[in-house]
Order: C-alpha cells, then structure tokens, then sequence
C-alpha cells in the first residue's frame, strides 16, 4: 500500500525489478504529494468530474453512506438509513442548544465528525483520481466492496478498486488545497451588512442564514469600574517603531507601507491562497523551517525590566555583602523592595496575583523584616535599624507584643534620648493600651532615667551629647500632655516644682545626684508651703534656712485684701438638652478651676475640704519628672515655656518633636486686624497651642482674652517672683512679654468693642509699663517705650503716643543706636503712615522725617515742617552706606552673623519704607531683592540652628523677618493703591520655598490666592511644598484654602439677586478637601496632631455626612486617644452618643469635671 494512496496511481509500478527494491524505501519522496507541478493536473480533473455532476446542491457537507447495490436496497435497510439520518440530526441540534457541555462530549463529537467528514473527504479526493478506473473495472469493485463499508488495512491488494464515485463533491477542497477539516475556515458572520457597499442603495441578501439568535447587551464599563482601575495600574508596554532608512533623493510621493509588503512567493501562492495564515505557517505547510536569523527572537520589554530589576538586586547584594556596617545602604535597600515588588517581574508570583498581594502586603513586608534581621545581626548597636524593624512589625504584630519588644530595645539603650521620644509616642498613641496614668508614669520614668545617665550614676551607658535639652523637650511635651488630657493641674503643679528645684535650690544639696535632691525636695512640697506663682511664695531655699533657724513666722494677712469670690452660676439655663447643659458646666470649669487646689490655713482649711479631689496635686505625681538644668539657655527657655503654656506672648516656640502633638486650636488661620492694619498689627502668635484654660469649639471664636481672676493673680506673681532672677536681655524680654500679654487683651477688647472692659484695661497697662519704665535699667529700653507708645495710639491718644515717641527718640544718643532704636522708629513711621491714609502727602509726612533724622548723627528733633529735598538725599545715600556695610558684614568669614543680623533686619524695613516713601514701591522691592540674594548665599553655610537668646537671631531669621516686613508693605501699597497681585505672589512663594513652617507667610498666601479665579496655580505650589517639606502647615493651608474657595463658591451660588449666576461651578471641592485631609493624617507629623483630626471631623459634620464622621472620629482616637477636646466636639456634633463617649472618657481616665451623676444633683436644685 502506498503512503499516499490519493497519488498511488503515479507512484513507480509495482511489477518492478529486484533490483530497485533498494530504492522502494526512498520513494515517497518523488510522491506527488510533496511537488507542486501535479497540482494544477489535480485541480483540472476535479473541475471535470465536477462539470460532470448533474445535481448541484448547497455549499453544505454530508455525511458519506454506503454505496448500495441494485438488487440489495430494500424497505427495511432505507428505513434504517433515516433513522440513523434523524439520530444525527438530533444530535446536532443537541450539541449546539448545550455550549456549556462541549468541552465534555469534545472527544465522542470529534470521533463521529472524523467519521462523518474526513473519511468523506479522503474517499472524494481518491475518487477523482480513480474514476477512469472504476468505470472500466465495475464488477471488480461489486465483487470487492459488497454491501458494506471496506477499510484499506483488510483489503491491501486492491487499493485501486475500493472505492466509488461521490456525486456531491465538497468546493472545499478545491478552495483550502487540502482534505484536512482543521485547515478549513470556520467563522460566524455578523449582522447582515457588508464591508465597502453604500447601505442607502445597496443591500447583500444572505441565503441559508439560521434564525438571529438574540444577543446578549454587554454593560458598557466606565473609568470607574474595578476593570478600568486595574488596567489602568498596570504599567503600559513601550512602542517602539521600526527604524526607517530614508533615501536621499526625494520622492515624489510618501510610501504608505503595509504589513505583508513582502510579496509571497508563487510557490507559497497555493498553500496561502487567502493571505490568511503569517509567513511562519505558510512555511510550515511547506515542510520548511524558519531562517536561523529568524530564530533569534528580539528581547521584549518584560525581558529587559526583569533583566535590570536582577541586576540591580545583584548590586545591592554584593554591596551588603562588602559593607555589612554600611546602615544607610541596608535601609536603601529595605526601601528598594518597594521598587521591586510594585510590578509583575521574575520576583513576584504572576500578573493576576499583583492586586491581591497589593492589597495584603504581608509578602513585602516579610521579605523587608528578612533584610532587616540580616542587617542587625551585622549591626548589634544600630537603633536605627531597630527602629525599622519596629515600624514594620506594628503592620502584623500585637500591641502588647510591640510594647515588650520596645521595652527590650530601651533596656538596651536607656541613653538614647531619640529612641525615649519614639517610644512615648508610640505608647501615647496606642487606644487599646492607652490610659493616663499609665503614660504619665511613662513620661516619669524616662525622664529619672535620663537623669541617671546624666548624672553618670548608669556606668554602662554615657550621657550621649544633648541629653539636656532633649530632657527639657520632654518634659514640655509631658505638661502639654497633660493639659491635652485635661490634668491642668497636675500640669501647672509640674511646672512649680521645675522652677523651685532649678532656681531656689538650696547650696547643701547642689552636689548631689538628682534622685537624692528629690528626696529633700519632697518635704518641702508637702509643708504648705506657698509655691511659686502663689501669694507670698519664697522659695526652697528661703524654707530651707528658715526650717533651720526655726520655722516660719507666720503673719496675719489684712481682712481687707480677702475679697469675697463671685460665684457665677454655672447652668443658667435648664431648659436645654442634657448634653449641651454637661459642655457649658465643662468649659466653665475649664476656664475657672485649671489651678491646682490648695487648703488655706489661714481659713482654717484641710484636705478634706477640697470638693474635687482631682485638683490636688501629689508628690508622687511629679517627683519622678524633676530634672537638673545647668545651662543658663535652658533656665530661661523654661521661664519662657511656662509662660507661653499660661498665655502669654513670649515669642517661644515648642521643639519641632513635640509641636504638633500639642496643636489642637485653629487661631493660626485667624488674623484679626492684620487686614485693616498690615504694617503695625502685632500678632502674638501660639501656633495652634491652646493655653491653659481655653477649650474653645472649632467653629465658635474664642469667648475671652486671658483669665479669670485667680489666674491673672497667679500670672502677675510668677513675673514679680521671676524678673529678679535675670538680668539683661533676659529681664527686659520678660518685661515685654508681660506688656505685650496686657497690649493683647486691649487689642482683644477692641476688636469685640467691649468699651467698659477697654477702659479698665487701658489704665491698667498704662500703669503697668510707666511702673516698668520707672526701673532704672528699663530707662533706656526702647522695646518698652515702642510698646508703650503703641498701647496709646490704639487707646486713640494719638498726641500722647507722638509725645512719647519724640521722648524716646530723644533719649537716643550715638551709644543707643542699636536695633532696638531702628524697631522705634519703624514702628513710628509705619504708624504715621497708616494714618495718612494715602500716598498724597507722603513726601512731606512726619514718616520722612522720622526716617530722615534716624540717619543723623544729632539729636533728635520733633516735626516741624517739610522734610528738605537735599536732607531726604543724604538720608538715601547713608542708607544705601549702611545697608551695604552690614551685608558685608554677614557674608564675611570671620564674622558672626547673629550680632549684625537684628540690626540689619530694623535698618532693611526702614529704609525699604523710606523708599517706598520717597520713590515709590518698585525702589523697595529692589532693596528687598538685594538683601534676599546676598543673605540667600550666605544661609548655605550656616546651620540653621534656632537661637535661644531673644535679640540675636541668625542670618536665616533674619531673611524670614525682611521678608516679612516685605509683605507687609506690598499688602498695604495694594491697600491704597491698584497694584497687580503677582509680585506680591512671588516674593511669598519664594520665600514659603525656604520657610514652609511660618505660619505668617502662609495666611497672607492663602488671603491673595482666594481673591484669584483660577486654582490650578495655588494647588500645584502646595503639591510641590508638600513633596519637599515634612512640615504640617503646608497641609493645613493647603485645606484652608481650599475650605475658603468653597465657602466663596458656595456664596455665590446662594446669590438670588437680578442676573447674577453661577457659571462653571467647583462641584468636586468637597472631595478635593477630604483627599487632602486623608493624605495629610498619614504624613508622620499629621497622623498625631490633634488639630488637624479636629479640622477633618469638623469638616465631614458640615457636609452633614454623620456616619463618616463617627468613622472618623473614632480614627482620631486611635491615633490620638489623649486629646480631650475631641470627646468634647464629639459630644457637640454627635449628641446621641453622649453618655457612649462620657463613659469612654472616665475608661481612659481623661479629666471630667462634671460627672453624670453631680450634674443630675445640680439640675434637681
């Protein structure tokens, strides 16, 4: 039998000699199957067996049946025959009303079709070749075949006469050039249109189609969708296109190049008849291979990533292995495995797992502890590398597993004054863990252990360099703790006993170590004694030499000094609701009861008098928080501290470790009357810090300005007790800081027009500064003259306030021109100015003047005409003599930079406004430009380390105080003048680039950004801020301003008067703000700050969305579960829950003033 039966008739006769069996092996490879010049005899036979069909059906095929004999066909073998037809028929119809089951019948279907289909295709193509032989051979082919079907393998001698003519030819194999039914195209037609015809005129009228099968609608998915999501967080796959070689001659026309520009050879032309199939299998029907260059496939892009990600790895790799202690390097790549594991590549399990171990990111995390472990086993001491580890594991740890594992590592370094800060925090921020007393005995015992490492009595563990100051840090981050939590009085009791132990220690005990002066402090605090800001307070050491002499001599007090207490009455009204009545009792206790109760001897008073045990103050509480502080610097930060904590404005800002733990009021946004007054408005700013004994509301300005009468007392002692401890500079910043606190409440009671309480307060600071100015070492301290004058001319006494300028002014001689006589005449000027109103009459102003005689060398005299021109030009050119001199000064070597940088910030703002003054505002904003890049190049090599000495700032504070100073001036120019807002916009956009925490900066960017239309500027210069900075003001101004540009929005949409509509409104503000709170809480330094929770609860109660906002509240607890004005804006925004949160409260043992139960007893009363 021959391989190829189809071709057996063309194939070498069979009859042949012995002699070519040697070569019967090798004859298939003349068989026609294999050339192609048969082919077109082949297709000329078919064209004439089929011309000679007399039936001409469908282009359908059918089943092949038996060729039955005359005499044979009877009625039981046709009704067999169509029966088996309608078993097929039925079957068809079954498989394909069941899709879903194809997979299943896939093999028992493909035996039957093989049957049904190949075997008829095989039988019609032999048949064409055969068909002259059967004519000829007819009753061979009876005798052979019989009434059945014959297979090839039983009947071997004759192949040539087994089979018959089929009358119903099938056009595929004629078309396809093949008998296989796998190289036939299968396809489903759509729809009853055709591509190229115009379907208005012409239509294609389909014969044989089945009925329309109604289709399934798919749902169009939007971007929103999961699909669309996903797709679009997969990095796309670069294009890159095919490099061209363009001739040199130009063309007259541009080739359009296809695909298949190739042209397919001719002998590929029947295999291909179509162009359906590529160049690949074109060439494997041929029974050819692909070209060896054709084999080397190019390297795709997934490749090349994986090839880069790897040696990258590699890298990092060999550098760990030769640099174990390099901690920096096994952080970096702690962090590469971000890179590493953020797309599909041969590190990661497969692209349909990549959001799935997206969302769980336990694999990443795993896979950084490994590298970590491996990094401190090579590092025993790096607490850096342990601090990592920590912060991975709190992912998938338990919280008390962490806490003993943070235990471990303070055990291991107790010296580490960063490693103590981390570790309160993480304790202090802890909901499940978290109880007052519990960290407040934390707070205790790190700083007795600190104090033991300082005073060397832990021999294992030196004191590491600036131990002290980070003890005073904490100690300041402890007190506001405290007040946060509601324990004033533990707070104001922790800083008495500070002052007492550091400034009236007694010599005997100087020597010893800071736990044996504890022990002899604790008497003292348990005697009675007054302390310090109480009436008659001396002191320690006072009570020590007086114990030794023999006791106190104890001296009747006055029975006129006691004045009766007016007692307010605390519910006033009964009628409101419970949890409203619970707020009002809670904020006046607040503001009333913050001191530390003590029993008056004199009225015969004991403990148990006391109706709230709270407000007494153990040694037990604060003995272990008592440090020792050698260095003047940090004394007088503590003074200054202790001030700022009661209220008053001393200029001191918290430590950046503890800032924004203790933010929790928004009066950073407010400006009060800088507005109405840019050049002269004193800002005594807290940064967001509330002092003690305010609690105020979010939404509701503050109700008053200072305090109630015992702690106004209480304040004044602490400054007649404090001011003869320092001298100097540090003497006369306490003197103003206590005129400036009194200055305030004045400019408090103008702004909310309450003239009764003006009137008492302005003589009350009138007297106050002329009893300071009657000191003989305050005579000639123009700070307070300056403050002096200014407190008159906001009382309106505005000849008064010229008379005492001209004083002061007078008193100056050569020896007094310092910065402090610049501030004066600043200050006089810039009041003269805004006065003026306008630019008319400036030139010949009592401001040029002042400016003009501040630049000469004789006394000064009053105003008494116009300036003369001549005077005014001398006056520039000694200004331009000094200001170069002093910017010569800070950019020399050899210099120090923080004696000349306070002069020159007053003598920059005077002669920029006597620029201003004289030629007009582009000659200031040239001064300033000057200034800003001579000082910008000399900040590069400075540290810009903060100056614990009031006067002395450094060149960088220098630079934010001129460019203050700058603003303040263009702000007024655009005042009284029309002036464009972009160099305004500028000079602050360049200078929040070098100071992106001032609060100052960013209030008056936010101001001239609102009264722009477009935004888009505004918020790509907060983005950009955002990215470099880990400050939080930039993420608080960046709400603000959006909070503002929505209140302005939504103002213009409530407008309903006459035509006025809103075109393009800024629907997606809402969601805008929710994103930049939500980016803002997971920064480091946001995620603790109580304000910034405060601000986004507030925000969400507006939108009046109260599920998400009772989400969000009790994710604040959980970041910060001490702040206690958040259970307070709770109770105000979310009153159903009132007694829920109560109860949360008295759980973690904040201060509640008022329980439940005492405030049933006051509404029965």
């Amino acid at each position: 039998m021959a391989l190829f039966p189809a071709f057996a008739g063309v194939s070498a006769n069979p009859e042949s000699s012995a002699g070519g069996s040697s070569r019967r092996d090798l004859d298939w490879l003349s068989n026609p199957s294999f050339c192609t010049g048969n082919i077109p005899t082949l297709q000329q036979n078919t064209v004439e067996i089929a011309t000679l069909t007399s039936e001409k059906e469908l282009l359908a095929r059918s089943p092949l049946r038996p060729e039955l004999s005359e005499g044979s066909e009877t009625p039981q073998r046709v009704k067999q025959a169509s029966r088996k037809k309608k078993k097929e028929k039925k079957k068809k119809k079954k498989h394909q009303h069941h899709k879903k089951t194809k997979k299943k019948h896939e093999q028992s279907s493909d035996s039957e079709s093989y049957s049904a289909t190949d075997s008829e295709k095989e039988t019609s193509t032999r048949v064409i070749i055969d068909s002259k032989k059967k004519v000829e051979k007819p009753n061979q082919e009876n005798n052979a075949t019989g009434n059945s079907f014959v297979w090839l393998d039983d009947i071997q001698a004759l192949t040539t006469e087994t089979f018959r003519t089929d009358k119903k030819p099938d056009p595929a194999n004629w078309e396809y050039k093949s008998l296989y039914r796998g190289d036939i195209a299968r396809y489903k037609r759509k729809g009853n249109s055709c591509l190229g015809i115009n379907p208005k005129k012409q239509r294609v009228s389909w014969e044989g189609t089945l009925t329309e099968k109604k289709q399934l609608h798919k749902k169009f998915e939007r971007y929103f969708s999961k699909k669309s999501i996903r797709s679009v967080s997969i990095d796309g796959v670069a294009v890159c296109g095919k490099t061209e070689v363009f001739s040199p001659d130009p063309s007259p026309f541009i080739p359009v190049k296809d695909s298949d520009d190739e042209v397919p050879p001719s002998t590929s032309r029947w295999v291909n008849p179509l162009g359906v199939y590529d160049k690949s299998t074109t060439l494997w029907l041929q029974g050819q291979g692909p070209s060896d260059q054709e084999t080397k496939q190019p390297v795709s892009q997934k490749d090349s990533e994986n090839s880069i990600l790897k040696a990258k790895v590699e890298e990092f790799n060999r550098k760990v292995r030769e640099n174990p202690r390099d901690i920096q390097l096994w952080l970096e790549f702690v962090s590469f495995q971000d890179e590493v594991m953020k797309g599909p590549s041969l590190y990661t399990i497969s692209e349909g797992e990549q959001e799935s171990r997206r969302k769980s990111l336990k694999l990443i995390l795993e896979k950084k502890l490994s590298i970590l472990e491996r990094a401190i086993e090579s590092n025993q001491n790096s607490v850096e590398l342990k601090l990592a580890r920590l912060k991975l594991c709190t992912e998938f740890w338990e919280p008390s597993t962490l806490i003993k594992e943070w235990q471990k590592l303070i055990f291991l370094h107790p010296n580490n004054t960063a490693l103590w800060q981390k570790y309160l925090l993480f304790c202090q921020s802890q909901f499940s863990t978290f109880t007052v007393s519990k960290i407040h005995s934390l707070y205790g015992k790190c700083l007795s252990t600190l104090a033991a490492v300082q005073d060397g009595s832990i021999l294992s563990h030196p004191a590491l360099p600036g131990t002290e100051e980070a003890m005073l840090a904490l100690f300041l981050q402890q007190c506001h703790f405290l007040r946060q939590a509601g324990h004033t009085e533990k707070a104001i009791s922790l800083f008495q006993a500070m002052i007492d132990f550091t400034f009236f220690k007694p010599d005997s005990v100087k020597d010893l170590p800071t736990r044996g002066q504890v022990e002899f402090f604790e008497p003292f605090w348990d005697s009675g004694e007054p302390r310090v800001g109480e009436k008659g307070a001396r002191g320690w050491r006072a009570w020590m030499h007086q114990q030794e002499r023999g006791g106190w001599v104890i001296v009747k007090p006055d029975e006129d000094e006691d004045e009766p207490e007016e007692d307010d009455q605390e519910i006033k009204n009964k009628t409101l609701p419970k949890w409203q009545i619970w707020l009002g009792v809670e904020h006046s206790r607040e503001q009333r009861h913050w001191l530390p109760w003590r029993p008056d001897r004199m009225k015969k008073q004991t403990d148990e008098d006391c109706d709230d045990p709270e407000r007494q103050v153990l040694f037990d509480d604060l003995g272990l928080s008592l440090i020792k502080l050698s260095s003047s610097d940090l004394k007088f930060q503590l003074i200054d501290s202790f001030l700022q904590f009661l209220g008053v404005p001393s200029g001191y800002n918290l430590p950046t470790s503890c800032l924004y733990l203790a933010m929790d009021e928004n009066g950073i946004f407010d400006d009060g009357l800088s507005d109405e007054k840019p050049l002269t408005f004193f800002n005594p700013s807290f940064s967001g810090v509330n002092c003690v004994g305010h609690m105020d509301k979010m939404n509701r300005q503050r109700q008053r300005m200072g305090h109630c009468k015992d702690g106004e007392e209480f304040i004044q002692n602490i400054f007649h007790l404090v001011l003869p401890l320092f001298s100097g500079k540090e003497k006369s910043h306490f003197c103003l800081s206590w005129l400036q606190y009194e200055i305030a409440k004045v400019t408090w009671y103008l702004q909310t027009k309450n003239k009764k309480r003006l009137k008492s307060q302005g003589k009350k600071c009138k007297k106050l500064a002329k009893n300071l100015l009657k000191e003989p070492e305050n005579r000639t301290n123009f700070c307070l003259w300056k403050e002096y004058a200014h407190l008159e001319w906001l009382l309106g006494n505005i000849e008064d306030a010229r008379k005492v300028f001209d004083t002061a002014l007078s008193m100056a001689g050569p020896e007094h021109l310092s910065s402090r006589f610049y501030d004066l005449s600043l200050l006089y000027a810039a009041l003269e100015v805004e006065l003026l109103g306008n630019l008319e009459g400036a030139a010949t102003s009592r401001a040029i003047h002042i400016l003009t005689k501040l630049t000469e060398n004789g006394p000064y005299i009053p105003y008494n005409g116009q300036v003369l021109a001549v005077n005014i030009l001398k006056a520039r050119k000694a200004y331009e003599h000094i200001l170069q001199k002093h910017l010569n000064e800070s950019s020399a070597p050899n210099s120090s930079p923080s004696n000349c940088s306070g002069h020159l910030i007053s003598m920059v703002g005077c002669f920029m406004l006597f620029q201003y003054l004289t030629i007009g505002v582009n000659a200031a904003m040239h001064i300033y430009k000057e200034v800003f890049e001579r000082l910008k190049g000399s900040i590069s090599s400075e540290f810009t380390r903060p100056s614990a000495n009031i006067g002395t700032p450094n060149l960088t504070n220098a630079l934010e105080a001129v460019t203050l100073m700058h603003t303040n001036l263009l702000r007024y120019h655009m005042k009284v003048s029309v002036f464009p807002l972009n160099p305004l916009r500028e000079a602050l956009s360049e200078a929040l680039k070098l100071y992106p925490d001032n609060q100052v900066l960013w209030r008056s960017y936010v101001q001239i950004q609102n009264k722009s239309h477009n935004a888009s500027k505004t918020r790509r210069f907060f983005d950009t801020i955002i990215r470099s900075s880990k400050s939080l003001e930039p993420r608080l101004f960046a709400v603000q301003a959006e909070k503002m540009r929505k209140r302005l929005v939504e103002a213009v949409l409530r407008i309903d008067a006459g035509e006025i509509h809103s075109t393009i409104p800024e629907t997606g503000l809402s969601n805008r703000i929710k994103a930049l709170f939500e980016n803002a809480i997971q920064s480091d330094t946001g995620s603790n700050c109580p304000l910034l929770w405060r601000m986004y609860l507030n925000f969400l109660v507006s939108l009046e969305n109260k599920e998400r906002s009772k989400g969000v509240f009790y994710r604040a607890l959980q970041h910060c579960p001490w702040a206690k004005v958040l259970y307070m804006d709770a109770v105000d925004y979310f009153p159903d829950q009132f007694q829920e949160i109560l109860d949360l409260m008295t759980e973690k043992e904040l201060r509640v003033r008022v329980p439940i139960e005492e405030l049933d007893l006051l509404l029965e009363d």
